[in-house]
């Protein structure tokens, strides 16, 4: 099945291309999406132009990757069909996992949209390769991106610091629908395992 086109009851998905890229830099530029994590704020077109070409690389590595959403069917006329609400999906990372990623505009924020798009890349993930697990990787102060994991159906694995981050109090925790390898866990967190705690309640 092709993936860079579909329709779900609410959302137009399509694969991010170069030719969204002013409104995808206008999301990845806008602080209140990057509120949880300042420093991943893009300040400049040049990085988001980089960014959208590993995404046109993933879907052509992969047949999957990140969906530029925008309103479908079923709006009601209520938002404009051409306006950008986010930008997510699924990748393959380390040819060892499909990574699920969902960020949205404030304004489409609250909607239930996030979950709508997380099922359509869920479903897809799974026809295409299902030996791959489904992880979201996630800050333990952002709630409603856990709750959106949660709603997919996975279940926390991992929790510990956040390499990189400058913010050195900062929590991640990795979310996945089946268990994942010691040897995983290192090459998504960078970090040994026993330096981290072990997965708990956010």
């Amino acid at each position: 099945m092709e993936y860079s086109h579909l329709l779900t009851e609410r959302l137009s998905l399509d694969a991010v291309t170069h030719d969204d890229l002013d409104q995808v830099h206008a999301l990845q530029a806008d602080p209140q999406v990057w509120r949880h994590l300042p420093a991943g704020r893009h300040d400049t077109r040049e990085r988001t132009a980089a960014y959208i070409a590993s995404i046109e690389r993933g879907w052509a590595a992969d047949g999957l990757g990140y969906w530029a959403i925008r309103p479908g069917r079923g709006q009601g006329g209520s938002l404009p069909g051409g306006i950008l609400l986010g930008v997510g999906g699924c990748t393959v990372r380390h040819d060892a996992m499909w990574n699920l990623y969902y960020r949205f505009s404030p304004a489409a924020q609250g909607h239930g949209f996030a979950a709508e798009m997380v099922k359509a890349a869920c479903d897809a993930a799974a026809d295409l390769r299902p030996d791959l697990p489904l992880v979201a990787s996630v800050l333990a102060h952002n709630r409603s991106s856990q709750a959106t994991a949660l709603r997919a159906g996975l279940e926390q694995v991992w929790r510990g610091p956040d390499p990189g981050n400058p913010d050195v109090s900062a929590v991640r925790l990795i979310y996945a629908d089946r268990p994942l390898s010691d040897g995983l866990i290192e090459t998504l967190t960078g970090l040994k395992l026993g330096v981290a705690d072990p997965a708990g309640p956010a």
